[in-house]
């Protein structure tokens, strides 16, 4: 049985809540799960897993892909109150995604099984088109994210993310290391401490450990 306050944000999340029957609605409550993930945790491993339907209480989840030598482009990220349908590849039909899901930081998360998510898809059409619609979004992040691997120059593809970044979380100091840096902009750590070293030296940003100060704004936008 969900507690109050996680039966109010799964319908509130599922924005197809009052188009359902109350029979669908009870196979929800009854089948979504509070679920905790330590930072790092890997939550799903490719196509072949079908975890279920992720709705984010608190924290936030990282998608990416894996090439052959090990080295992972990001896709996108995902935060509280969003919903992450890939972790459920098999609820769409013809439509599987090879991703892997890693929790960014700790995570508080309602799991809804992927054969009852799939079940009330398959029954009612405004959950068919939450689902199709959860699933054109993501897919407009990641031809975002390729078009930016594919086309664009790297000092403005990490401008565009220090940017993101600073506009996301409302502060001028993004608290992160290189490395996860270049996880996000799918680079090499080398390739952005240089380019880092290069904003510094032009008075675009201050570096310190584990974090990077913007203090142009204005000339950083003038890259892109």
């Amino acid at each position: 049985m969900l507690k109050e306050n996680d039966q109010t944000f799964l319908q509130s999340v599922l924005t197809f809540w009052d188009h359902l029957t109350p029979q669908q609605q009870s196979q929800l409550t009854d089948n979504a799960i509070p679920i905790k993930y330590r930072r790092g945790e890997n939550i799903h491993r490719g196509e072949n897993d079908c975890v279920g339907v992720l709705l984010i209480k608190s924290g936030e989840l990282r998608t990416y892909i894996l090439s052959e030598d090990g080295r992972d482009i990001t896709l996108y990220r995902l935060g509280p109150d969003e919903v992450c349908i890939l972790s459920a590849s098999c609820v769409l039909e013809n439509i599987t995604f090879d991703v892997h899901i890693d929790a960014e930081t700790d995570c508080e998360v309602l799991l809804i099984k992927s054969s009852i998510f799939q079940r009330i898809c398959n029954e009612n059409i405004h959950a068919e088109n939450f689902s199709y619609k959860s699933m054109i979004d993501r897919f407009s992040d990641v031809m975002w994210a390729m078009q930016q691997i594919l086309f664009m120059s790297f000092d403005k593809r990490l401008t565009i993310f220090l940017l993101d970044e600073v506009a996301r979380t409302g502060s001028t100091t993004i608290v992160m290391t290189h490395e996860q840096i270049a996880k996000y902009v799918g680079s090499a750590r080398e390739v952005v401490s240089r380019m880092l070293k290069y904003f510094e030296n032009e008075g675009y940003v201050h570096l310190s450990r584990g974090k990077i100060e913007v203090i142009d704004k204005v000339q950083l936008k003038e890259i892109i």
